[in-house]
């Protein structure tokens, strides 16, 4: 089964390196199922339409966490 690899995975598969993220590999089905589940590739059939996985961004919290004081305690 052929998967397109959404993450960059460090080490070896079988003494060679992992492809880079977007690139392609041909893995045994259970464990291109495997690896799907993760969230570290996907099928490549179903994403032939795009050549590399799409941008990923964080998005910044609406506002800060702040401490609070603990409960019980008065506030000197």
């Amino acid at each position: 089964m052929k998967v397109r690899m959404k993450a960059t995975i460090s080490g070896t598969r079988d003494g060679q390196p992992w492809p880079a993220r977007g690139g392609v590999l041909d893995l045994p089905a259970e464990e291109a199922e495997h690896l799907i589940a993760a969230g570290l590739a996907e099928d490549a059939k179903d994403s032939e339409s795009s050549s590399a996985p799409a941008e990923e961004t964080a998005t910044p919290k609406a506002t800060a966490e702040t401490a609070t004081p603990k409960r019980g305690r008065s506030a000197k």
